[in-house]
């Protein structure tokens, strides 16, 4: 009997201390001005969010031709941070031997917009 009381007490003790997060809905704008660029072909976004993680780009269109590409990503994530660079003609990776580009996240569902410009690391980063 006490052996099943703290298998009992133990499994109690595990579904209700569970390490696994919930999964809140992220909604992310990434906006890369090109226009500094020569041959702009295939923009897109590769990162630690992408599956395989950093081998799967994600496609970036200019619907308006104006120079700036965008892709909303529409997930459910526990991750608090992701990591990403963007890419011109599929593997041609910015901002060469500086760091990832990173984007903070909050554990509740979120909106955010993330605008910058190809191989400059500053970003103008909106979240509501």
């Amino acid at each position: 009997m006490k052996q099943f009381t703290i298998i009992f007490v133990t499994l109690v003790l595990f579904t209700t201390v569970s390490c696994v997060q919930e999964t809140h809905q992220k909604n992310i704008t990434f906006k890369v001005d090109m226009n500094a660029v020569e041959n702009v072909q295939n923009v897109g976004i590769k990162g630690n969010f992408t599956n395989p993680s950093w081998q799967k780009m994600i496609p970036l269109t200019d619907e308006n031709n104006d120079g700036i590409y965008e892709v909303t990503i529409r997930r459910k994530t526990a991750s608090n941070t992701v990591e990403f660079k963007f890419v011109n003609q599929n593997e041609q990776y910015e901002l060469r031997n500086q760091p990832n580009r990173s984007l903070q996240l909050e554990y509740k569902p979120e909106t955010i917009s993330y605008e910058t410009a190809f191989d400059v690391q500053e970003a103008t980063i909106t979240k509501k």
